[in-house]
């Protein structure tokens, strides 16, 4: 009676070190996963300040482009060679003489 009493305590004994271990190997990774990446997070941190200050200078850069064309188109061009804009005019029509 002892035999398979002992048989049964094995396989519950390999079935439950088998989880416990699986458990073990995956917290294992997963710790050494997180190492790698909490290792690699200020280099890709400063990468994206990098990228956001580009993309700050180039709408700045845009930003007074766009100011300067409305304050030119505002001020006008000192160009007077066009002169004064014709005024417009209304014709009547006179009855045609016979």
């Amino acid at each position: 009676m002892e035999s398979p009493l002992l048989a049964v305590l094995l396989l519950v004994g390999l079935a439950i070190g088998c989880a416990v271990g699986s458990a073990y190997a995956r917290a294992r990774r997963g710790w050494a996963d997180y190492q790698t990446v909490k290792k690699t997070v200020p280099t890709a941190r400063r990468g994206a300040w990098l990228l956001i200050r580009g993309v700050a200078v180039k709408a700045a850069v845009i930003g007074l482009l766009l100011f300067g064309a409305v304050a030119y188109a505002a001020v006008g061009s000192d160009d007077e060679t066009a002169g004064p804009a014709p005024s417009p005019s209304s014709t009547q029509s006179e009855p045609a003489h016979r």
